[in-house]
């Protein structure tokens, strides 16, 4: 009895409740593991939240780190420069010969024609025949020799001073060769500013990666006689500029008014020099 009696101090509360009992029944050792089995289902319950919240934000990570890089090209910057005048190449100014020696003036002999002064004929006085004569002749109609007088020649025409006249003949126009230089220039329906402008608004900017900065070119074409465009080359440092360039300024079908040389429509080559920037 005494023993039953005595009280142990390290004894649990379960071993308490459950004195002198059958600690085999199932709720003995559902009390006895209750703490480990809570603070494993806490640990599980907070590992397994972490692993849901974090998931999303782990997935978008791994879709951006493979997503390709994407090239913007700013179209909004692209500038076209008209300030720059259109280029027309004129030839050069050959450097004028050095004047001649000066030549001394040829003496001309002076022919004056002297119109010779007509001169009275002096009258010849013949005496009368003696009346013995007279008296033998006849009277009648007896035909008697004049007086010849001289005869006026007009003089001869002054000689001649060597100046002739001068008539300009006009050179001929041919009609397959190319004029860089003519009497009236090829013109586009609304001015050049109206070329630039459509040539501007057809050009495809995604040709260009967009950090190329100021990209020049000259463009050169044939304005044929009939007005339309032919020929057409661009010379830049930049391909692809240069092939969109060319692309661009063929996809324009409205027809110039052609160069003329004595009123004659001829071929002429254009220059139309070609600036933009790619930011």
């Amino acid at each position: 009895m005494a023993d039953e009696n005595s009280y142990n101090s390290t004894q649990t509360l379960d071993e308490i409740v459950f004195e002198n009992r059958n600690k085999a029944y199932g709720a003995y050792d559902l009390r006895t593991r209750y703490r480990s089995m809570l603070t494993k289902a806490f640990i599980f319950g907070t590992l397994l939240f972490l692993v849901v919240a974090i998931t999303p934000f782990v997935a978008m990570k791994i879709k951006e780190m493979n997503a390709k890089e994407t090239t913007e090209v700013n179209a909004n910057l692209i500038d076209i420069l008209p300030e720059e005048e259109l280029i027309i190449e004129q030839p050069k100014e050959e450097e004028p010969p050095p004047p001649p020696p000066p030549k001394e003036p040829e003496v001309q002999e002076v022919i004056q024609n002297v119109v010779p002064e007509p001169v009275k004929a002096p009258k010849v006085e013949t005496p009368p025949p003696p009346i013995s004569k007279q008296l033998e002749t006849t009277t009648g109609v007896v035909a008697v020799e004049g007086v010849k007088t001289p005869t006026y020649s007009p003089p001869p025409p002054p000689p001649s001073t060597g100046k002739t006249a001068t008539v300009e003949v006009k050179p001929q126009v041919s009609e397959t060769q190319v004029y860089t230089e003519v009497e009236q220039l090829a013109e586009f329906p609304g001015g050049i500013n109206s070329f630039r402008s459509k040539v501007g608004n057809s050009f495809d900017t995604s040709v260009m990666e967009g950090d190329e900065g100021t990209v020049k070119s000259e463009i050169t074409f044939v304005v044929e006689r009939d007005g339309s465009i032919t020929d057409v080359k661009a010379s830049g440092s930049n391909k692809d500029f240069n092939a969109e360039a060319i692309r661009t300024v063929k996809s324009i079908k409205n027809k110039w008014s052609p160069a003329k040389i004595n009123g004659k429509a001829v071929r002429y080559r254009f220059r139309l020099p070609l600036t933009m920037q790619f930011e």
